[in-house]
């Protein structure tokens, strides 16, 4: 029983940590969401995307998931007229991040849950440890 629970937060902590990477790179986006180049030809802030994969922890025999590697999201950059704008091209176009807050706000909210139901895992976790510590002691 205690393998089997000391499994179970080895798992929910490389949630944890999952989610916290996404997380990052979500709200590294959120902040670039408007971030334009300063000369023409330049290029603007290019979204990153994160990847995951599962890893075999020898020590439980089981596959806990970890972040692979944070990507470049390779989509095409959008236009916006700004003729007055330093980075415009000759047509007066300015290229802009390929970011959609409201796509980035939708995978923040969809990490957020699962953080939080790993954390409620953990919680529960420790919860039972506890109770079965307190029966063991007869309380």
């Amino acid at each position: 029983m205690a393998d089997d629970l000391y499994s179970t937060f080895k798992i929910s902590a490389a949630g944890l940590k999952a989610q916290g990477t996404r997380l990052r790179v979500i709200s590294e986006n959120i902040a670039n969401a408007d971030s334009l180049p300063t000369e023409p030809g330049g290029q603007p802030y290019r979204r990153k995307v994160v990847t995951f994969k599962n890893r075999l922890d020898r020590e439980t025999g089981m596959d806990l998931v970890r972040s692979d590697r944070i990507r470049t999201d390779r989509s095409e950059f959008k236009r916006r007229f700004d003729p007055q704008h330093p980075a415009a091209d000759e047509n007066g176009y300015v290229l802009t991040p390929n970011v959609n807050t409201l796509i980035e706000v939708m995978d923040m909210r969809e990490a957020q849950r699962s953080y939080e139901a790993n954390l409620n895992v953990i919680r529960t976790t420790k919860s039972m440890i506890q109770r079965t510590i307190d029966v063991l002691r007869g309380r």
